[in-house]
């Protein structure tokens, strides 16, 4: 019998044995397989055909549905759904123009909204009772509650003492609230907006509203300033377009006031009046129309062209006149400047 030292020395040498058997067995193998691949090149060489090569399968084509069959399908699963109803499009938005018709007083005609639906149009509506989200909060930790009754931070069964939002309403509040509801339904019925009446072949578009107490409707228009002119003779108020006195006779004039007053922009009289006994005469150049100073004499050269003053030299008349820049908010600007620019 051999000692267990003898067995124990007799098996790695069968662990190398099976190493360098199956090593040689690979070899083969890896000098058969390239034996192979170098015959089939030395025969397309010589016949000269080229190596099938392996064909890689076709990819199947999947036929991809289009948005209509889509649609199609989508509208077919949710008409097999529970609560789903179908109702004409034209219905539907009939129900919508009566709506807003009562919250803001309008008539909306069948045929505005007619032209959008299409007769045997239909639509799928899904018949839900109305919700209303409440929120609760614990009154000890202020976390809200979730769908449970416990609060999830401090494990507080939920009571009368924990704050709801929104609140709840007692029985005189939702009677006050439909009234107030009722209130503005009839204020917008009776208080109409003012709807354009307009044509395509009319340029100008005119905005109507009825009158409350009926007769004539309103007319907007744009608002204008009313001017008044007083006769500085008589007293007696100017006619609108009528620039002659109906009492005494007299001519519109530059000492005649005028309502507002505007003698800022308007320093020597108002177009279209004639020189008053009290206007004080200005002069203007005749080749530029500058004004002359107040009170300058024959001589003084005009500001633009440097043309002196003379006999010729046409009196100005009524008319609208820019005031001059103030010489001190020009220094202002010009000392900004200065400290804006850079070296």
């Amino acid at each position: 019998m051999s000692s267990p030292a003898q067995q124990g020395a007799t098996a790695p040498r069968e662990e190398k044995e099976k190493r360098g058997i199956n090593k040689v067995i690979s070899r083969v193998r890896t000098v058969l397989r390239r034996g192979g691949e170098s015959s089939t090149r030395r025969q397309s060489q010589l016949f000269g055909t080229k190596p099938a090569a392996t064909s890689a399968p076709e990819p199947i084509k999947k036929t991809e549905p289009t948005p209509q069959d889509k649609a199609a399908e989508a509208r077919a699963r949710y008409e097999a759904m529970a609560g789903v109803s179908k109702i004409p499009k034209s219905q539907l938005l009939e129900e919508r123009a009566k709506k807003l018709g009562e919250r803001f007083g309008l008539e909306i005609k069948a045929s505005e909204w007619q032209t959008t639906a299409a007769p045997d149009e239909t639509i799928l509506r899904m018949d839900k009772t109305i919700r209303m989200r409440v929120r609760r909060t614990c009154h000890r930790c202020n976390a809200t509650f979730t769908s449970a009754k416990e609060c999830p931070s401090c494990q507080h069964v939920r009571c009368t003492k924990c704050t709801r939002y929104p609140p709840k309403r007692t029985e005189e509040e939702l009677i006050a609230s439909r009234e107030r509801r009722a209130a503005i339904l009839k204020a917008n019925k009776e208080n109409a907006p003012i709807i354009p009446d307009y044509g395509w072949e009319e340029k100008e578009i005119v905005l109507r509203r009825p009158r409350k107490t009926g007769g004539q409707d309103l007319v907007h228009k744009k608002p204008r300033q009313r001017v008044r002119r007083t006769c500085h003779e008589c007293q007696t108020l100017f006619k609108t377009g009528i620039k002659t006195c109906e009492k005494c006779g007299h001519a519109r004039c530059t000492d005649c006031p005028r309502d507002p007053p505007k003698k800022d922009k308007y320093p020597f009289g108002y177009p279209g009046d004639e020189f008053g006994p009290n206007s004080v005469p200005h002069y203007e150049c005749e080749k530029c129309k500058c004004l002359y100073p107040t009170g300058a004499e024959h001589g003084v050269e005009c500001k633009k062209c440097s043309n002196p003053k003379s006999d010729a030299s046409p009196r100005a008349q009524p008319r609208k006149v820019e005031p001059e820049p103030d010489p001190e908010i020009l220094r202002q600007l010009q000392a900004k400047l200065e400290s804006l620019r850079v070296a």
